[in-house]
């Protein structure tokens, strides 16, 4: 298919996600089901991949009654009598690691992933009370950010964060090039980060699949945040360059299994738009640091058109940061720290 520009569009394989504890087939040995988020972005995909005398569980869910009551469904409908053997996790967000614990415990499952994200998946597990408050307040205060939306932000913007049931403690390593088996198949591992630390990825180039975790989505653009952990942190650049890897590695004919939205096809299109927009999101930031100095917490009604609640206003601070430390890198703004210790930007 093709845009009226005659630019090629994705194609849907299909149309409508699955229904509330409904699991589809979506590719041979795969299927997909989804887990509700309490959050504008309502919901993440669950993938199982068939395994010798199983299934291979592709991500989890967040640590939350309702996902553990959608899981429950699923396995005594659908997955009635049949067996879960592994867990491939893919980043340490919790919509992705959130029951990761709990799967662990309750069937016994050996979890491989990335280990960045299983060690940071950890740090959360057992520092869960001030997740870097201290930490997070002069950061947020340098850029910008009121003491009351900093106060919020860390509250219920944090919350988030908060909302895993752990994960085992022990697992098995993926890293980037690694051949992973699951069954008779065996799949490739990129790993990427810019969303996450070292976000893995599986491609399995014979059958044209690649799940593509959070790395590729359809209709939306992943977040790419700075955190005060590494606050000079060139997010955006990593993640750039991870989207021009995989447009040279990854064919375009495979079908994309995202984290969230439909699967589809068009994976070289949709890079190509990813790039486009956070060109575009830059050239926002530019034209707005041109007429005077602007901290980060003043940008961000610059590069987000819409009323924005504190777990949404964590997200989006984060995003433009990693804006502004990339166009730092790029000699495209000059930082300008004023007499009340805020940082400010101005356009080259």
């Amino acid at each position: 298919m093709q845009q009226a520009d005659g630019v090629p569009s994705l194609r849907f394989p299909h149309a409508h996600p699955p229904a509330p504890g409904e699991l589809v087939a979506i590719a041979d040995g795969v299927c997909w089901f989804r887990l509700p988020l309490p959050y504008r972005l309502d919901h993440v995909n669950i993938y199982l991949i068939r395994d010798d005398d199983g299934w291979t569980v592709l991500d989890t869910g967040l640590g939350t009654d309702a996902c553990r009551t959608t899981w429950e469904s699923i396995l005594s409908g659908s997955l009635a009598g049949q067996h879960l053997t592994s867990m491939v996790v893919t980043h340490f967000h919790p919509d992705h690691v959130g029951l990761a614990g709990w799967l662990a415990a309750r069937f016994d499952l050996p979890l491989s992933m990335p280990r960045p994200e299983y060690l940071y998946s950890l740090a959360l597990q057992y520092a869960p009370g001030d997740l870097g408050a201290d930490m997070h307040r002069p950061f947020y205060r340098r850029h910008g950010l009121s003491p009351e939306v900093t106060e919020a932000v860390l509250g219920r913007g944090h919350e988030y964060l908060r909302q895993t049931t752990g994960v085992p403690t022990t697992y098995h390593r993926i890293q980037h090039g690694d051949t992973l088996r699951v069954g008779a198949r065996a799949f490739r591992v990129i790993t990427g980060g810019g969303h996450a630390l070292e976000q893995a990825m599986l491609h399995r180039a014979e059958d044209k699949l690649f799940f593509a975790a959070d790395q590729v989505i359809a209709r939306i653009s992943p977040n790419v945040s700075v955190h005060a952990m590494e606050p000079d942190l060139d997010a955006l650049g990593i993640y750039l360059r991870s989207l021009s890897g995989l447009r040279d590695t990854v064919s375009d004919d495979v079908l994309v299994l995202p984290g969230h939205g439909l699967p589809f096809y068009g994976l070289h299109t949709r890079i190509a738009e990813l790039l486009e927009h956070h060109t575009q999101r830059c050239g926002a930031i530019t034209q707005a640091c041109r007429q005077q100095p602007l901290s980060v917490a003043e940008l961000v009604p610059h590069v987000f058109h819409r009323v924005l609640d504190e777990h949404q206003t964590g997200f989006a601070f984060g995003e433009v940061l990693a804006h502004v430390n990339h166009m730092l890198v790029q000699n495209q703004l000059v930082l300008q720290t004023g007499a009340d210790g805020i940082d400010r930007y101005q356009a080259q």
